[in-house]
């Protein structure tokens, strides 16, 4: 690779990067060209992410901050500028991450998209109302549609117009009320279909009545008459307020007729809500569900608590609230008295009927349902034990009165083309796109909405082209994946077409199926020719094919890494013999396929899954050995594990899961299992003080160690002495976080080194206490592989055996690079993912035998880690363990004892088994999206 003169290059064509040592970069130099698709890539923990975001992003956005008001560059002064000499030509940048999970659970795909707000508006201007009784169009009658109507009338048509005052005022006073309006100007009042003069009806003395109007005027149409409509609109706005609301037309032409108008919006004597931004936006009262306040969900009892094991018949104690000594005279109370009412208390609880089902919780005379019984311990609240037993059974339950939609119920009167608002935010995005482009609209609805729709067209289309069509607005954004908040997020950026920026994305292919792989690439694409420099963190191998420009960041991690391995095309990487990604790509170096496949007569069976988009599909899941659920995206693997499998399995074995998805029972040998384990990309904790060390308990094991150092003994020092987390050694200004938070109001806050302790964590006495010439900073800020050498050099200490031995699982997953004590916030979901697999694997043999979930172990790693990964699953696997893995990469799959996959597509044409056996059955099956793009994995190992 040829060397580069960052001065003799123009900054109008490249950024140029000079001396950059952010973290573990050595000082590189490079020039990025303008305008082009640049992939960086290389081993986990190489530098990319250091030269991506902590060089490039944090520059442009402190020169961003440099040209705001003196408010903002207050701070600026103590606002860190990368380590690095310079940084020319650098654009305003836009950072997309994959790990922007958001914890809000009122915002949906349809709110972080934006889609959702121009659909509001779209409603609110063009929504047309329907009554829920007679399914006419509710319409607001305007003083222009009451005299249109008059003018329509044929030439010579005698018209009276009345204003209604009491319809059915029973008994009423009519001395008085013909007082007032003789005093208001009126002459003549309409009395039972009888017209009377109002001094006539004072000298009556009539006291009862049923109808009464007033006559406003009395017009004869003649069309020549250009006054005529002036008149008329004074008459029809009397009437109208005289009325409040009211306005009733008599007309002649040989035969009569009468016609009633009311301004309100009304229909079927139900008075409704014009349509407007609020009534369809949850996140305010006025149009949220008063039940649910817009959440879509209430705590209540979650059924699956109350049965958690369907296989166990009503006699055999199905239901748990109603174990034990006392509780179970309820149960004695349906046992006792079943045949009176024909009840099977013997069948399995999922072989009951709906309507079997339903009468358990309702109750008859016989016997007192789950309701009765759970209104009984609400009533004995005041006793603790009561309370104990009631939050057992507690749940998010889906809102009764808005389905889980959010809005009130009115809210799905206000249709376009025969939708409400809910409807469209329950259909997929693929759907919901070919709804508007085929929406029929006449010319004063086009004219209004025109912009609308080209703002949701333009977004819906890039929720499709980035693979996500499956997912539906309504869809909480908290229960998405990394890779599928950062593709929404790259579908918002494409929306506001902005031009000469720099977009720096973290690994958007994560979670995407290799079949979508191509259009992802398409956006990004397109993101470049609106003139953007697109500069894209990743490992895929397709996309690192499509780059116009690759730099490999190397040669190793960590320490090891850091410097620019190679810079330039496609052709010269795959001719380079120094770059490990350049020699996988060119098939120099391969993960080799197993040359035995584990067998398994021991299995989990779930029956009937039909949860989100599953087609009540029967899946067994073999123990002992290696199993991936592969598919393309939205075909239904996380509905399966995630929403099926893993919470009932969870509540199986006496934990507290989720609410459980649609199923009917799950056996087989959950006998041969003790435990589940869900490692999925959540970050491993939810503050900023949780970090690598303290996961897997390292850190204590280091804070013991140095507590019985001889200056700490003699200082008193005890192990929370050493800890940043409990007052004592940390430093009180900064509370032991290193930073100091300052809120700011328009911008995201700024975290700005503590000054007190220069983000050192601890009081300078602490500092004084040293192992082998270290403090407790100096280890914290060591890496993995550095740490294991610090305390394994002589590991006399049993303290040092124990704290090498827990590092080793981190090293043995591949995260050699990361620092002890490196914020969680930091941490990518693949990096979170695997620290949680090296927590499990520093266990060693568990007492009990335990299923672990994986959610795409291989997001962030490189093809040269995943071997690393895949010896871990090993790992597990000889200690008694099995595991299931939701996986999209080939070379995961490939590795395999058993595939199952679903699809064949995703969203509603997903959710079917489309085959189940080994790697090899798999690719040769042509069903099969994952199969066509694992032959040539397979077949590598034939050849």
């Amino acid at each position: 690779m040829k060397k580069i003169n960052p001065d003799a290059l123009d900054p109008k064509d490249y950024i140029i990067i000079k001396g950059a040592r952010v973290n573990n970069l050595k000082n590189i130099s490079l020039a990025l060209p303008r305008n082009k698709f640049i992939v960086l890539t290389g081993l986990s923990g190489s530098g990319k992410s250091s030269l991506a975001f902590d060089t490039l992003y944090a520059d442009g956005q402190r020169r961003y901050v440099e040209s705001l008001s003196a408010y903002a560059r207050q701070f600026l002064g103590r606002m860190s500028k990368p380590d690095v000499d310079y940084i020319k030509g650098i654009a305003p940048a836009i950072a997309i991450e994959q790990r922007v999970n958001t914890l809000n659970p009122r915002s949906t795909v349809g709110t972080s998209t934006e889609i959702y707000e121009y659909i509001k508006l779209l409603f609110a201007r063009i929504g047309k109302t329907y009554s829920p009784v007679s399914g006419e169009i509710v319409k607001r009658d305007t003083i222009s549609d009451v005299t249109d109507f008059i003018l329509s009338l044929p030439e010579q048509t005698k018209v009276s117009i009345y204003a209604p005052v009491a319809l059915n005022p029973g008994n009423g006073d009519l001395r008085t009320k013909c007082s007032v309006l003789l005093q208001q100007g009126f002459t003549r009042i309409l009395i039972d279909d009888e017209i009377v003069n109002i001094e006539a009806a004072l000298e009556m003395g009539r006291k009862s009545f049923s109808s009464l109007s007033v006559l406003i005027d009395r017009i004869i149409v003649k069309k020549e008459d250009q006054e005529l409509a002036g008149r008329l609109a004074d008459s029809v706005q009397t009437a109208y307020f005289e009325s409040h609301g009211y306005c009733t037309i008599e007309y002649s032409n040989g035969s009569k007729g009468r016609r009633s108008f009311s301004n309100k919006y009304e229909a079927d004597g139900i008075e409704f809500e014009e349509p407007s931004v609020n009534l369809f936006s949850f996140n305010n009262p006025y149009g949220a569900c008063k039940t649910c306040e817009g959440f879509g969900s209430i705590i209540g009892i979650d059924e699956d608590l109350v049965v958690p094991n369907k296989n166990l018949s009503v006699y055999q104690e199905a239901i748990a609230c109603w174990r034990g000594e006392k509780m179970s005279e309820w149960k004695n109370e349906v046992v006792m008295n079943a045949y009176k009412f024909d009840f099977p208390v013997h069948k399995p609880f999922h072989e009951l009927s709906e309507k079997q089902k339903a009468l358990l919780w309702s109750g008859n005379n016989y016997f007192h349902g789950l309701r009765d019984f759970f209104e009984f311990i609400e009533s004995q609240n005041y006793k603790v034990q009561y309370r104990v037993m009631m939050s057992r059974y507690r749940g998010k339950t889906v809102c009764p009165d808005c389905r889980g939609t959010r809005l009130r119920k009115d809210a799905s009167y206000v249709k376009i083309n025969g939708k409400s608002v809910l409807d469209l935010v329950l259909m997929p995005v693929s759907r919901l796109s070919a709804f508007f482009r085929e929406l029929k609209l006449d010319e004063h609805e086009k004219t209004v909405s025109n912009r609308l729709l080209i703002e949701v067209n333009n977004r819906l289309d890039v929720l499709n082209d980035v693979g996500l069509g499956y997912l539906t607005l309504n869809r909480l954004s908290s229960t998405l994946s990394g890779g599928e908040s950062q593709r929404i997020n790259l579908s918002t950026a494409l929306g506001s077409t902005l031009v000469g920026s720099m977009y720096i994305l973290d690994e958007p292919s994560i979670g995407l199926h290799p079949r979508d792989t191509q259009r992802l690439i398409q956006v990004l694409f397109k993101l470049r020719d609106l003139g953007n420099t697109v500069i894209v963190v990743e490992h895929d191998e397709e996309i690192i094919r499509a780059a116009d420009e690759i730099v490999d960041i190397g040669p190793l991690a960590g320490r090891h890494g850091g410097e620019v391995v190679f810079q330039g095309n496609l052709g010269a990487l795959l001719r380079d013999k120094k770059s490990l990604t350049g020699r996988y790509l060119s098939h120099d170096l391969r993960i080799e396929v197993p040359a035995i496949r584990r067998k398994s007569k021991e299995a989990i069976l779930v029956k009937g899954a039909r949860e989100n988009n599953l087609k009540n599909i029967d899946v067994s899941i073999p123990l002992h050995m290696i199993t991936a659920i592969t598919g393309v995206s939205g075909s239904g693997k996380t509905s399966l594990v995630k929403r099926v499998l893993f919470p009932a399995l969870k509540k199986i074995y006496g934990g507290y899961g989720e609410k459980t998805g649609k199923f009917d029972r799950i056996d087989g040998d959950l006998n041969r299992i003790g435990a589940v384990e869900m490692v999925d990309q959540n970050p491993i904790g939810r503050s900023s003080r949780s970090n690598p060390a303290t996961y897997i308990k390292a850190f204590d094991d280091i804070r013991n160690l140095y507590a019985d150092l001889p200056l700490a003994k003699a200082r008193g020092y005890k192990p929370g002495y050493f800890s940043f987390n409990i007052e004592g050694g940390r430093c009180e200004e900064c509370e032991g976080e290193g930073v100091v938070k300052i809120e700011m109001q328009f911008m995201a806050d700024l975290y700005l080194t503590c000054e007190s302790c220069k983000g050192r964590r601890f009081r300078d006495e602490v500092l004084d206490v040293k192992h082998k010439d270290r403090n407790i900073v100096d280890i914290l800020n060591m890496t993995v592989d550095e740490a294991i050498d610090f305390f394994g050099q002589d590991g006399k200490h049993a303290g040092e055996k124990r704290i090498t031995a827990r590092l080793k699982s981190l090293q043995d997953v591949g995260l050699g690079y990361l620092h002890l004590g490196q914020s969680s916030s930091t941490l990518s979901g693949g990096e979170a993912q695997r620290i949680k697999l090296a927590f499990f694997l520093s266990k060693g043999m568990s007492d009990k035998p335990t299923l672990f979930f994986f959610d795409e172990p291989t997001a962030g790693l490189h093809i040269h880690d995943i071997h690393k990964l895949l010896t871990s699953f090993e790992s597990l696997i000889r200690n008694g363990h099995s595991v299931l893995v939701i996986e999209h990469n080939p070379e995961v799959i490939k590795f395999a004892d058993w595939v199952i996959d679903l699809g064949k597509e995703g969203g509603e044409q997903g959710g079917y088994i489309v085959f189940e056996g080994s790697p090899e059955a798999l690719a040769e099956c042509k069903d099969s999206y994952t199969g066509f793009y694992l032959r040539d994995k397979i077949n590598a190992r034939m050849s």
